[in-house]
């Protein structure tokens, strides 16, 4: 019986993205990489980053999928409100000349700073269409205009969507796709159902600001897993059944997801082919002098579980 990648992978203790390269010709030219996490402690990632699942997987599948074929990987934590100088101390203590920047956080103008600083360098999980630099995120608006689509054609109409206090590029991106949907439609959210809810508030009940006295909506799309985890959880103290009172719908497709009660609806993302397309990227840039600046968008699907 023939192996497939995915059995390979788990031999090899690799990721399947490891074994894709390996098949078409590996790593070649890059003799060590730096893997740089951009901490914002108001943000996303922030300095317990790794405790994230979405993250975790990441990070991990990128070492893995680097260091499963003799280059050096080197973790490297910046604090965002110290970018500059952080930088600079790295750059000062040792050459880095092909990097990976795990930057959702990040503004233009930081990653134009990144990029006069290194000479290789592709941005993980962060896009500007402006920007003449290399990216791989997923398709955010894409994404989340298909979910609109998917949520209103069961019927459902009163739509409330909760978003990160934190704004970035990503979640600004997913935002914009889903109110294109609704607007395409002929859709509107109340304002009483637009919930901005904070990063690193554990229970948003001071954000969801009277929940239980307001109408509800039908359904509530969170702009990640952890919002809607948070929000369902809050729900079972309040006596409110999901999917019977109101119905939730996520983005990332964590593993716990699976594990809520009930499990979550929610868009699947891609890791294994966001990791080889990063590296597929940098070694392009180290190979080749010509090579020109590329921003790719990843889809991703609606994976349907009780929630919704």
């Amino acid at each position: 019986m023939a192996l497939k990648m995915s059995d390979i992978a788990k031999l090899a203790d690799v990721s399947i993205s490891a074994v894709s390269i390996a098949i078409n010709g590996g790593i070649r030219k890059v003799a060590s990489c730096d893997l740089i996490i951009i901490s914002d402690e108001n943000g996303i990632v922030n300095r317990n980053y790794y405790s994230l699942p979405f993250f975790d997987h990441l990070v991990t599948n990128l070492s893995k999928s680097v260091t499963g074929f003799g280059t050096d990987l080197r973790i490297n934590n910046l604090k965002i409100d110290y970018l500059k100088q952080d930088l600079s101390m790295l750059l000062k203590s040792k050459s880095i000349t092909n990097a990976i920047v795990l930057g959702t956080d990040l503004t233009k103008k930081q990653v134009k700073f990144i990029t006069n600083k290194i000479q290789n360098v592709v941005f993980l999980d962060t896009y500007f269409e402006d920007l003449n630099c290399d990216f791989v995120t997923m398709d955010n608006y894409r994404a989340t205009y298909n979910a609109a689509e998917f949520i209103i054609n069961k019927g459902i109409s009163r739509i409330g969507y909760a978003a990160l206090a934190k704004e970035n590029a990503n979640f600004l991106m997913r935002r914009a796709g889903f109110f294109s949907a609704l607007e395409d439609h002929h859709i509107t959210i109340n304002k009483d159902n637009f919930y901005k809810i904070n990063p690193s508030e554990l229970s948003p009940i001071a954000d969801l600001n009277g929940f239980s006295s307001k109408k509800l909506p039908e359904v509530i799309f969170c702009e990640n897993d952890y919002l809607a985890i948070r929000i369902i959880k809050e729900c079972s103290k309040l006596n409110i059944k999901i999917p019977e009172d109101i119905k939730i719908m996520g983005f990332d497709d964590i593993n716990e997801s699976q594990l809520l009660s009930p499990s979550l609806t929610t868009v699947y993302v891609p890791i294994d082919q966001i990791v080889n397309q990063v590296i597929f990227q940098l070694q392009g840039q180290v190979a080749s002098s010509s090579w020109q600046a590329q921003k790719t968008l990843i889809g991703t699907k609606i994976v349907q579980r009780e929630s919704l």
